[in-house]
């Protein structure tokens, strides 16, 4: 055990989690076409895996209704988000988890949201489909999950900055 600031640490602990997917804020937009194409409903849950800036989470949880839950690896952001819904006052509704998105519980959701790499796609697909309830819905941002066929595919041309994204939603049979 090695003492830092009153705290003890175990010498040699696990290597830090994976990041699965670089920070890139989805533009507000694709965020709220993204909660729509999920058919997102108030009263509903609704996680954001690697959420960034919370962005998604706010949004799901302000404009939608939802209760809104991320996970967020990267310590900065999860602050930066957990800051964010305070000030809104959206903590009844909305939270950020500090933590490894691969290894949460998804049980309660009936909506999530990735903007993943498709390798982290890869990764995370068999942990959705042990834990994930029938009729759960998953949109995926621009990159699909491999062996799941989408139930829908929206392409939007222009996002107002000038590129374009395709979404993916899937439901879990």
């Amino acid at each position: 055990l090695i003492p830092l600031l009153g705290l003890w640490l175990l010498a040699g602990q696990a290597p830090q989690a994976e990041k699965l997917a670089p920070y890139y804020p989805t533009p507000e937009t694709i965020v709220e076409k993204m909660l729509q194409l999920g058919g997102l409903k108030p009263g509903e849950v609704m996680y954001d895996l690697g959420s960034g800036d919370g962005r998604t989470v706010i949004m799901a949880a302000r404009k939608f209704g939802a209760t809104a839950i991320g996970v967020e690896l990267d310590k900065d952001l999860w602050k930066q988000s957990t800051d964010r819904i305070r000030r809104l006052g959206l903590e009844k509704r909305a939270r950020i988890i500090l933590g490894d998105i691969a290894k949460q519980n998804y049980s309660s959701a009936n909506l999530i949201t990735v903007y993943l790499l498709p390798s982290s796609n890869d990764k995370i697909r068999p942990m959705l489909e042990k834990q994930l309830r029938k009729g759960t819905r998953i949109v995926a941002h621009d990159f699909q999950f491999a062996g799941w066929k989408p139930v829908k595919e929206e392409h939007i041309e222009d996002d107002g900055e000038g590129r374009s994204h395709t979404l993916y939603l899937y439901v879990i049979q």
